[in-house]
């Protein structure tokens, strides 16, 4: 489902815990002036306002009552906010994650960006690289984006590493449901899975400026890896750093920020996004 009709002005925000870094409502802002769009774009931060998933259902239905166009969600919402909301697109429903709730006639249609963002990521900056067996660190709301997203792109078996084997087995049912049987595995023995593996993708919060460190032990890295990371926030984590001195082809979460934000501003605005402009902007503001 799509916005079918244009605002002349867009009020958006971003809810999520520790979001301060975030570079998407410049990102939002900047492609509103661009196409003379009267767009404002605000962070609700959990953390800021001292408030847990449990203050989710007051934060919709206060930026409903505002007059707010639509939300982005982030960690750790995607998956909360689900309960919350009158309408789910397909993509969002089959993923079971959302990341952009829009409101339109007196209802929440939440929709998912990330899978599109990190697919058209994945095609960009590691187009031909061995698909065969890969492996991925989370299996959040973010987790479950991505995953589908490789599957989608050729990955022929995926095995997740989640720290919840509840949340882990969920989305290995519903990827297998998706793509057949066996295309998704949980993984039992990371150095094992590691050391078969063609590539590795961290969809984990592990590595973002506020929780530093990497999601595996480096020490299981080789050359022949490629690594993708969904992180922004630095650009370049400790894990991308270890692997690019390794020689791995690797991916940064840039171009997975800057394409899910271009479906979200389609989305709320009901206009076309300018990909280009938006991807310069992003690279613009720096790390």
């Amino acid at each position: 489902m799509t916005a079918k009709t244009s605002h002349p002005s867009v009020l958006a925000g971003l809810i999520g815990a520790g979001i301060q870094a975030s570079r998407t409502p410049a990102l939002h802002e900047h492609e509103g002036d661009a196409q003379g769009i009267r767009y404002l774009y605000r962070l609700i931060d959990l953390d800021r306002l001292q408030l847990g998933i449990d203050g989710l259902p007051e934060l919709l239905t206060a930026a409903q009552r505002m007059g707010f166009t639509g939300l982005n969600i982030t960690f750790p919402c995607k998956q909360a906010v689900i309960p919350l909301l009158d309408e789910l697109s397909d993509e969002a429903r089959g993923i079971g994650a959302v990341n952009t709730v829009v409101f339109a006639d007196g209802k929440r249609i939440g929709h998912n960006t990330d899978c599109l963002g990190f697919a058209e990521g994945f095609r960009r900056g590691l187009p031909d690289v061995r698909r065969n067996r890969v492996v991925q660190m989370g299996a959040g709301g973010a987790g479950a984006a991505v995953a589908h997203a490789l599957l989608s792109e050729g990955v022929e078996q995926l095995t997740l590493f989640e720290v919840d084997p509840s949340r882990a087995q969920g989305l290995v049912d519903n990827l297998n449901a998706h793509f057949g049987a066996g295309r998704a595995v949980v993984g039992r023995d990371l150095p094992a899975a590691v050391a078969a593996a063609d590539g590795l993708v961290n969809t984990t919060p592990v590595g973002m400026a506020k929780l530093p460190g990497t999601p595996l032990p480096v020490e299981l890295l080789r050359a022949e890896l490629w690594i993708a990371e969904i992180i922004y926030f630095p650009l370049e984590t400790e894990l991308l750093r270890h692997a690019r001195a390794l020689g791995c082809r690797t991916l940064d979460g840039g171009t997975m920020a800057v394409f899910q934000a271009v479906k979200a501003f389609e989305l709320f605005s009901g206009q076309p996004a300018d990909a280009e402009r938006m991807q310069a902007h992003f690279l613009g503001m720096g790390n």
